[in-house]
């Protein structure tokens, strides 16, 4: 998918040296191929400076879009924030506005956090335990969370550039029935009106559901595990695979973050597709957010799905307790 100068990717990522090196690497020809691109240019191409200069691009959680930012980005940032703003009181914005006053005195930098699916009060939390971070550290989870946010808005790009292609293709179709209508209303006293068969066909997915899902059922409270955060990610490291005794560092690249409803289902991590790309694949858990007082700070289940199965669905779901764990292939 092509590109243009890289306008189009300082509403992702506010980084000029970030958005020049992306076009520049650009066409990519799959979502997956331009957030391993975006990966790489984060960690390993840009600075301290250009992380700053994308953190300033971002607007103060219920606060007003940031001078810096796109019309599309501050479009994003809305939709982003709606469940913290929905969830939100006078106090509570308040509260947020007093610490992340008191985090910029601290840091030097605004409070960043992907807050795709947060309440108000889950950010503010965060907010809180993050302050007594070291510099650092903050400033390492801050670039952290900036590439969530550049990889889920880098899949509303590709998403808007498919719709318009889309569009685009169906104009000649369009153009070519409103032709015939008019050949029709006419009859016989205009030439017939010649057209190709169109090579084109809306596709629409046999499935109703992603190809990869999960639900979380706490078994310690024998109830759903309502709000964890979930994360579905991919090892696109075409070079090496993630092993027992290797690293691993460098090639997960996420594909969807939700989290569990009242049934303790994520929601949709992934699009839905008939065939899913076959790989390894890792599913993560912040059991230790949800249960501070667990064993375990997180759980990640890694599986693979084969060039055989990529037209099957995989349920993977967990069952948690503070100390213990398990896990299955459902259907």
């Amino acid at each position: 998918m092509a590109f243009g100068d890289g306008e189009e990717f300082l509403s992702c990522c506010g980084s000029s040296k970030f958005a020049k090196e992306m076009a520049s690497a650009s066409p990519f020809k799959t979502l997956e191929d331009a957030v391993a691109t975006a990966r790489d240019i984060w960690f390993n191409k840009v600075d301290v400076n250009d992380w700053l200069e994308a953190l300033e691009c971002h607007p103060q959680i219920g606060g007003s879009p940031s001078p810096k930012q796109s019309e599309t980005s501050a479009q994003w940032s809305k939709g982003e924030q709606a469940t913290a703003m929905a969830t939100a009181t006078g106090s509570s914005l308040l509260e947020l506005s007093d610490w992340n006053a008191r985090y910029m005195q601290k840091f030097g930098f605004m409070f960043l956090i992907c807050a795709t699916g947060m309440s108000i009060s889950e950010i503010l939390s965060e907010l809180k335990k993050r302050y007594s971070n070291r510099l650092i550290i903050e400033f390492e989870i801050a670039a952290q969370e900036q590439m969530k946010i550049t990889e889920l808005r880098l899949a509303k790009l590709f998403s808007t550039k498919a719709e318009a292609a889309s569009t685009h293709d169906q104009q000649p179709m369009a153009l070519a029935k409103k032709a015939e209508d008019c050949t029709s209303i006419i009859g016989d006293d205009a030439p017939a009106l010649s057209q190709e068969p169109a090579d084109r066909t809306s596709h629409i997915s046999s499935r109703t559901r992603p190809p990869i899902t999960t639900h979380v059922l706490d078994v310690y409270r024998g109830s759903p595990a309502v709000g964890m955060d979930v994360q579905l990610e991919m090892w696109m490291n075409k070079e090496s695979r993630p092993s027992f005794d290797g690293t691993d560092i460098g090639g997960w690249v996420m594909q969807g973050f939700s989290k569990t409803d009242k049934d303790g289902r994520s929601g949709q991590l992934m699009s839905i597709v008939d065939s899913v790309n076959p790989g390894i694949y890792r599913i993560s858990f912040n059991t230790g957010k949800y249960c501070p007082g667990g064993f375990f700070p997180y759980v990640s289940l890694v599986f693979e799905i084969r060039e055989t199965q990529k037209s099957e669905h995989f349920h993977v779901p967990l069952l948690f307790s503070p100390f213990s764990f398990t896990t299955y292939r459902g259907s």
